[in-house]
């Protein structure tokens, strides 16, 4: 059974001292409901992707407290948690709830509320999704771990800082264009460069901000999506894999084996490979992360993403556009939102209606989100064609 997305809904993303968790996950929720023309009652679950609410608000049980808030009791509803991939995992039940013939419309969401504490406490509960015993206890926040995976990549391959600053440069680019990035401001290469040292070879500019947003997705099987949707925008392949949770128990520091391997099963599903990809939505939680990704998903050889990066390929105007939204560097990244947010830009693109940063003749897109360090991936393509 083939699956679409049919509406897509999402927050400003940012610092909103002012705003709650139930109120941002609903605006995304209602806005996503409108834009696919539905009633609400016509939607039979609902996965919402959220971190670690009970670190940063005392909130848990929050499939129940989004249902009741969106109107759309009694139907059931599931939190989903896999880290910093927890809304590209609910992307994925949601899917998978519809392919399974369970249910025909569907909603996916995402949301974090990450600023109502300090940034010490938000550092802690981040570090959730690393190893407690053999990394965390030890001070290994992660920042921390990605300067190791840095380092290796720099050691292993040539990759250097200005290399990495590019992706940060890049990315805040497009995110000016980006009315929803909690960034809107061009930065240059100097200005990554002469950025505070946070964990040495990463600075502040390479790393991704603090931030509380929300998105949501109205998924469809088929038959309801060509009943009710004049442009969906189809899912063609999902791909999950898993990693050791520490990173000295990998095979590699300089690549992420989980999103080589939820890559491959995605374009199998989806009939393509990475040279058919217009565009990709990145996880960049660091700019050496989004270095990795294009690697582990084919667009360049192993090794070779600096200097990828650093002759435009990634760009908008290059060979394969990476974080067309400003990606988590300059959109922002509340953690549980980011997924849905990627998906939320897959839609836009392949409709036509992402504005200035719009790909030309976008037909094929790609997500890629990543549970902390990379022991857990899933990967999605998205076409505007049903095959």
């Amino acid at each position: 059974m083939k699956v679409a997305i049919i509406g897509a809904g999402i927050t400003q993303f940012g610092e909103f001292w002012e705003r709650s968790y139930r109120e941002l996950i609903t605006e995304a929720g209602v806005k996503a409901i409108e834009n696919a023309g539905i009633d609400g009652a016509e939607i039979q679950s609902l996965y919402v992707g959220s971190m670690t609410p009970g670190m940063f608000l005392e909130q848990e049980h929050v499939g129940a407290l989004v249902v009741d808030n969106a109107g759309l009791l009694p139907i059931p509803a599931t939190r989903v948690e896999s880290a910093c991939a927890s809304g590209g995992m609910a992307l994925r039940q949601a899917y998978l709830a519809i392919r399974s013939g369970v249910a025909d419309i569907v909603v996916a969401g995402g949301v974090e509320k990450m600023t109502d504490v300090s940034t010490e406490q938000a550092t802690i509960a981040l570090a959730g999704a690393a190893d407690q015993e053999w990394e965390a206890f030890h001070g290994a926040t992660f920042p921390a771990l990605y300067a190791l995976m840095a380092r290796r990549h720099m050691l292993e391959f040539g990759t250097t800082e200005e290399q990495m600053a590019q992706v940060a440069v890049k990315n805040h680019y497009n995110g000016s264009l980006n009315p929803n990035a909690q960034y809107r401001k061009p930065i240059k290469l100097e200005d990554v460069m002469n950025s505070s040292m946070v964990a040495d070879p990463l600075k502040l500019l390479d790393c991704s901000p603090i931030t509380d947003g929300a998105a949501a997705v109205i998924l469809a099987s088929e038959e309801k999506a060509k009943q009710l949707c004049d442009n969906p925008v189809w899912i063609a392949g999902s791909g999950q894999a898993s990693d050791s949770l520490a990173l000295h128990d990998r095979k590699s520091l300089s690549r992420t084996e989980a999103a080589v391997k939820a890559s491959k099963i995605a374009y199998q599903m989806a009939g393509v490979n990475p040279k058919d990809i217009d565009f990709a939505e990145v996880h960049d939680c660091f700019t050496i992360a989004e270095i990795m990704a294009i690697e582990s998903l084919g667009f360049c050889e192993v090794g070779k993403g600096g200097i990828f990066t650093e002759k435009g390929q990634t760009a908008l105007t290059g060979s394969i556009p990476v974080n067309t939204s400003g990606g988590l560097k300059a959109k922002g990244h509340p953690v549980g939102a980011t997924g849905i947010a990627q998906a939320v830009e897959a839609t836009l693109q392949l409709r036509g209606e992402a504005g200035k940063r719009q790909i030309k003749d976008a037909k094929v897109g790609l997500t890629h989100n990543v549970g902390g360090s990379g022991a857990s991936c899933v990967v999605h393509i998205f076409k505007s064609e049903v095959a």
